[in-house]
């Protein structure tokens, strides 16, 4: 285990839930924080705030309200579809929110003496998202590191796994219940297993049933 601290960037969902567990398995110290930037269910931050406490570990919110103000989008507006074009972003991407989500983290990181930030961006099973991608985080790392003259690290343990990888790794850290169960990844703010209909809720339900298969497991409750 590092024996240094860690801050994990934490929604409340499948990803960051997982990335959570994670940290607590390779970190002696582990806080989360939590963005509320407008989005449509307050049921997100509420969840979040559960999970940590459970898990027993200390969670921060910050207000990004402004973040919505600047770039409405359809996590953030319920008179917006949520919906992909081809060859378009979806309407849930939410310009400069991991820009500003990792940068705020870092400002919180470096008050509470801690080097790492963990974040659950990945560039495998993603949707395009610009800042996902691998070589913005590592930008950024640098960036953050001059801006404030501190050794952070981002580390993005899913960054290379896809979904039904991400199911693995949950299981491998004993919460794979815990994950199925407890947490919202659904665009339409329902817990668990979700809509089934929007894009986050597919790509859950595709990996969750390709990790099941390959590992020849059933899915009992």
């Amino acid at each position: 285990m590092n024996r240094e601290k860690a801050v994990v960037v934490f929604s409340g969902g499948q990803d960051s839930t997982t990335c959570l567990f994670w940290a607590k398995e390779n970190f002696a110290e582990v806080e989360t924080v939590t963005f509320k930037y407008g989005q449509r269910h307050a049921l997100e931050t509420e969840i979040a705030a559960s999970i940590a406490e459970e898990l027993g570990v200390r969670h921060h919110l910050l207000d990004m309200s402004l973040l919505g103000q600047l770039a409405p989008n359809a996590l953030t507006r319920g008179d917006i579809e949520i919906k992909q074009d081809e060859g378009a972003l979806p309407t849930t991407f939410v310009d400069g929110r991991n820009l500003l989500f990792l940068s705020f983290a870092a400002v919180l990181a470096k008050q509470v003496g801690a080097k790492h930030i963990v974040t659950g961006v990945c560039e495998t099973d993603f949707s395009g998202y610009p800042d996902c991608r691998d070589v913005f985080i590592k930008s950024l790392n640098v960036t953050l590191n001059l801006a404030m003259d501190y050794p952070f690290v981002i580390d993005t343990p899913l960054m290379w796994l896809n979904k039904a990888q991400t199911w693995e790794l949950a299981d491998r850290l004993g919460a794979f219940e815990f994950v199925r169960d407890r947490t919202l990844t659904c665009y339409n703010g329902i817990p668990a297993a979700g809509c089934g209909e929007c894009p986050a809720c597919k790509l859950r339900a595709n990996g969750l049933a390709t990790y099941l298969r390959e590992a020849g497991r059933e899915d009992v409750r």
